[in-house]
């Protein structure tokens, strides 16, 4: 990554932590560049302007200063993201089409009870969820039961293991 983009990106996620609007991303160089390509008149200079700028668009690809996303893997990312609170994510992935992701399945590896006495669970998903609440939960826990997190009032998340009631729960 240049040390521009690098600073830009800086001061993009400075700016959504301390929840000030960071101003609209633009587009990298590379890509930039390739589409002004349009823009040439005489056809021999157009190709040799879209040769040109493909090639520095891959080489910056390959390199790491560009990354390319397609739809499925910016659906996937969020849902891995689900759960944290990163106001600049919708900006990392561009103008958003899709519907927001208000709940996640998947199943349970493990759960155990703190030294609070509330629940942690550890996801097949990766993820990690603390009980947040002081509610007395009695939990069937056995790795593999279906579990699912969805979206509560005031930014909370409830999860819920089987057919149990739903715990409050945070990311961590």
């Amino acid at each position: 990554m240049s040390v521009i983009s690098g600073l830009a990106a800086a001061a993009a996620v400075a700016a959504a932590l301390s929840g000030q609007v960071a101003p609209a991303q633009e587009r990298p160089g590379a890509l930039a560049r390739l589409l002004e390509c349009r823009g040439v008149a005489d056809t021999a200079a157009r190709l040799a302007c879209y040769d040109a700028a493909a090639s520095a668009l891959d080489s910056a690809e390959r390199q790491g200063d560009v990354v390319v996303l397609d739809r499925a893997q910016v659906t996937e990312s969020r849902r891995q993201m689900f759960g944290f609170e990163v106001p600049a994510l919708p900006r990392l992935f561009g103008p958003s089409s899709d519907a927001e992701i208000s709940s996640i399945e998947t199943t349970l590896r493990t759960a155990s009870q703190g030294r609070d006495g509330g629940w942690v669970f550890r996801l097949e998903d990766g993820s990690v969820w603390s009980q947040v609440d002081t509610a007395h939960a009695s939990l069937s826990s056995r790795p593999g039961q279906a579990v699912r997190v969805r979206k509560a009032a005031l930014g909370t998340f409830l999860l819920t293991v089987g057919g149990s009631r739903a715990v409050r729960v945070r990311r961590q």
